[in-house]
C-alpha cells in the first residue's frame, strides 16, 4: 500500500525490505541498484539509456537484441545497436542466434569490445526469431540450449547472463530444470519473464513460476521480469518470488524515473513522484538531441516517432498536437510542433502536478502472427 505524502511517496513498510538484501553482483560484476532496464525492441536504444542512467537508479541497462550474425557480419543495424558512451555503464547487450559458433564468436567480439556483459536471448516469442530455434524457440531444444549457453559461458572472461520465459507453453514450463543446468555452465545470472511463450504478453506474470525459478539455482541471482509499472509492482515481485533483483520495460517507457524511485523507496522507504508535465518536455528534448547527435535531425525524427508518441501520452498532450509532431520533419518543425505542445499544456492534470499514469499497451492476439 503507497500514500501520497506532499510532494514524496511513501509506503507502508512491508514484511520484506530490500534493504536487507546482500548487493547484486553478475560474477565480478557488482551494480550499483537491483534494478534494470530490460532489454526492449526498439527502445531501449542508447539515447533512452543514456537518459534512465541520468534519471538515477539503474543498475544496468541491456541493449535491444541484437543477431549475432549480423554482428558477426558488419551489419551496419547491428553494430548500431550496440552503441555506447563512458555514461553508459554497466552496459550488457544482448545477443539471439540459435548456431553455437556465431552466438560464441558474437559474444568474443563484445567482450573485444569492452562490453561489461553478454545476455543471450532465450525469451523473444516473436514468430520470425522464435520458429527458427532463436529466442524463445531455444526452449524447446534443451540438450542443444544448454550445450550453446556452454559454448558462450567457456569463450569470454565478462559475465554470461540469460533472459527466458517460464516454458514454451504450459505444458512445458522448463525455466527451473534450465536455471539449473545454466549454473552448472557457470551462467552469472538468469532474468525470467513469468510467461511462457504461448502467452506472449497476455494474462498476467506467474510469480509462483518465478518463485520456482529462484529456488532451482544455490548462489547466482535471479531477476524478475514483468508487469512492473510501479514501485508497488517491484515491491510484490521481491516480496513473492523472492528474486535478487527486477527488470523493468514498459514501465520504463511510461515513468522513465521508475528506477530512481525504486532505488529511493529501498534506501529511504520512500520515494518522489514521477516527472511531471515540464520535466517530461525537457526529458523529451534531451533524448531526442542524444539521437539527433547519432542520426542527424531527419534520421532521428522518423526514428524517435514511436518514443515521442509515449512521452506525448503520458504528458496528456491532445491527439492534435501529438500527430503535429509525428508529421515534424525538420528542426524547425519539430520545434513548431513542441512549442505549440508547451503553450497547450496538458488536456488533464497541470503542469506542475503528478500525471495520471499510463499504460504502455503490449503486442496482443496469436503469438503466431507477430
Amino acid at each position: 500500500m503507497f500514500v501520497e505524502t506532499g510532494e514524496s511517496v511513501t509506503d507502508i513498510p512491508d514484511p520484506l525490505i530490500p534493504t536487507t538484501m546482500p548487493p547484486l553482483r553478475y560474477g565480478a560484476l557488482q551494480l550499483a541498484t537491483r534494478y534494470s532496464l530490460s532489454p526492449l525492441a526498439g527502445f531501449t536504444n542508447l539515447p533512452f539509456r543514456r537518459i534512465v542512467r541520468e534519471l538515477g537508479g539503474v543498475g544496468l541497462a541491456t541493449t535491444d537484441l541484437v543477431n549475432a550474425h549480423g554482428l558477426l557480419s558488419g551489419s551496419r543495424k547491428s553494430l548500431q545497436l550496440t552503441e555506447t558512451c563512458p555514461e553508459d555503464s554497466p552496459f550488457a547487450v544482448q545477443i539471439f542466434g540459435n548456431d553455437p559458433i556465431k552466438m560464441r564468436d558474437a559474444a568474443q567480439f563484445l567482450e573485444a569490445r569492452n562490453v561489461d556483459s553478454v545476455d543471450i536471448n532465450m525469451g523473444c516469442p516473436v514468430e520470425r526469431i522464435a520458429k527458427r530455434g532463436s529466442g524463445a524457440g531455444m526452449m524447446r531444444c534443451a540438450d542443444e540450449t544448454v550445450s550453446l549457453v556452454r559454448s558462450v559461458v567457456d569463450a569470454v572472461k565478462i559475465p554470461v547472463t540469460v533472459k527466458m520465459r517460464l516454458g514454451w507453453d504450459d505444458t512445458q514450463l522448463t525455466a527451473p530444470k534450465f536455471a539449473r543446468e545454466f549454473e552448472q555452465v557457470g551462467v552469472a545470472a538468469i532474468a525470467i519473464h513469468g510467461r511462457t511463450r504461448a502467452q506472449g504478453f497476455s494474462g498476467s506474470v506467474s510469480r509462483d513460476g518465478i518463485r520456482q525459478v529462484v529456488a532451482a539455482v544455490q548462489h547466482i541471482p535471479v531477476i524478475g521480469n514483468g508487469d512492473v509499472r510501479t514501485v508497488a509492482d517491484a515491491a510484490q515481485m521481491l516480496r513473492e518470488t523472492g528474486c535478487h533483483g527486477v527488470s523493468v520495460g514498459r514501465g520504463a517507457l511510461a515513468n522513465p524515473w521508475i528506477f530512481r524511485q525504486l532505488q529511493q523507496w529501498e534506501e529511504t522507504g520512500s520515494f518522489d513522484p514521477p516527472g511531471n508535465f515540464n520535466e517530461r518536455m525537457e526529458l523529451l528534448k534531451r533524448q531526442f538531441g542524444y539521437l539527433e547527435e547519432l542520426r542527424g535531425t531527419q534520421a532521428a525524427a522518423i526514428i524517435f516517432r514511436k518514443t515521442g508518441h509515449w512521452y506525448l501520452k503520458a504528458m496528456r498532450v491532445r491527439a492534435r498536437l501529438r500527430h503535429q509532431f509525428q508529421l515534424a520533419r525538420t528542426r524547425a518543425e519539430l520545434d513548431a510542433a513542441l512549442d505549440d505542445i508547451a503553450e497547450d499544456g496538458p488536456v488533464r492534470g497541470t503542469r506542475t502536478g503528478i500525471l495520471p499514469q499510463m499504460h504502455v499497451p503490449v503486442p496482443s492476439g496469436p503469438v503466431e502472427r507477430w
